[in-house]
């Protein structure tokens, strides 16, 4: 299993930036509705392992859909998407999605996809 690192990461126009410590592994591809149109590809991390280097949560807009039970933040500036948060489904224990595609450096093409079915939920 891969080693946890540590990547610099943010959204489009850096008002919001960040450190975040993941294996990347397992990086999702849901098929839901939202996940499918912004095509983002997720890791699951415990919310310590976020810390901003610039703007906050509160820099975000959330958005909310479905069940209501992830909060979906977005740059209000550039629309991306650098991060969701919500509880396991198993665990139901506090988690964040981060987009590794939002992450500096990552060759998202040498990653190992797992596919999530969300639509079906």
């Amino acid at each position: 299993m891969p080693e946890a690192q540590t990547y610099k990461g943010g959204c489009h126009c850096g008002r919001v930036r960040f450190t975040v410590t993941t294996a990347l592994t397992p990086v999702v591809a849901c098929n839901c509705s939202i996940c499918a149109k912004r095509g983002a590809l997720l890791t699951f991390v415990a919310p310590d392992a976020l810390e901003h280097t610039a703007g906050s949560d509160a820099d975000l807009t959330e958005y909310l859909f479905h069940k209501h039970v992830i909060r979906h933040l977005f740059c209000p500036v550039c629309g991306i998407l650098p991060y969701a948060k919500g509880a396991g489904v198993i665990s139901g224990k506090p988690m964040m999605a981060v987009n590794v595609r939002c992450l500096d450096g990552v060759d998202v093409e040498a990653l190992e996809i797992t596919r999530f079915d969300g639509r079906s939920l």
